[in-house]
């Protein structure tokens, strides 16, 4: 399906006039573990809906590409539905999917990207990673509420010098709704932790923040962000 869909979206940006962009060049984790396969491959396809669904309000004005995206939309959510059920997990855990900006979903891509033959103007963020907790094997039960979430950044990359008496947040990007904040505390040098809030659940994007809210992912991608984002697997 995956060469299907970009050979779809090449010929048609080829046909509008548009010079599409070359593939990159990935390498994807080996392992024999079945799980741990699973898992990479979950994480692709909600990385994949989360750009689809960003991606969406760019296309407006170009109906051919904006079907064939919504299509394949549907066929990742498929995909991803049935990597959840090989896990033991529920297929469908939220009433909603999350949307992703480009910057935060190129960010995402990194950790595959072994080399592009044109780099895309998109800015690509320090990286943020979801050290603790490790979600179980079936997702279930449900990452409660009030669970300790711990980061780790390097705080030579971020754009903005982090002041360690400065005050942190991780912005958490989910559903439909505004990003919510939460506040972190510090844990040692380019380490943090925060507590999942009430109301998060499914799949999170975390990011790490100096703002304590009032931003929407959009303005949080492009001025509020010092590190991410991270999946954070919650259910």
């Amino acid at each position: 399906h995956e060469d299907t869909h970009a050979q779809t979206i090449a010929t048609i940006l080829s046909n509008a006039g548009y010079d599409p962009v070359p593939p990159c060049t990935y390498q994807f984790p080996t392992s024999t573990d079945p799980v741990s396969f699973v898992n990479t491959a979950n994480m692709i396809t909600t990385g994949g809906i989360g750009a689809y669904l960003g991606g969406g309000s760019l296309l407006t004005d170009d109906p051919p590409l904006l079907t064939a995206a919504s299509s394949i939309l549907t066929v990742e959510a498929r995909h991803d539905a049935y990597l959840r059920t090989g896990l033991g997990a529920s297929p469908f855990p939220t009433a909603f999917d999350t949307a992703l900006t480009a910057p935060f979903i190129y960010s995402l891509a990194q950790m595959f990207i072994v080399s592009c033959p044109r780099q895309l103007p998109i800015p690509v963020l320090p990286k943020l990673t979801l050290d603790a907790p490790k979600p179980p094997p079936n997702l279930q039960p449900p990452t409660p509420a009030g669970t300790q979430l711990k980061f780790s950044f390097d705080p030579a990359t971020v754009f903005v010098r982090v002041i360690p008496s400065a005050p942190l947040y991780i912005g958490l990007v989910n559903l439909v709704t505004n990003v919510t904040f939460v506040e972190a505390a510090t844990c040692g040098l380019g380490c943090v932790t925060a507590s999942v809030p009430e109301g998060v659940a499914g799949v999170a994007f975390a990011v790490l923040s100096n703002f304590s809210g009032g931003l929407n992912e959009d303005q949080l991608t492009h001025y509020g962000a010092l590190a991410g984002p991270a999946e954070v697997v919650l259910s």
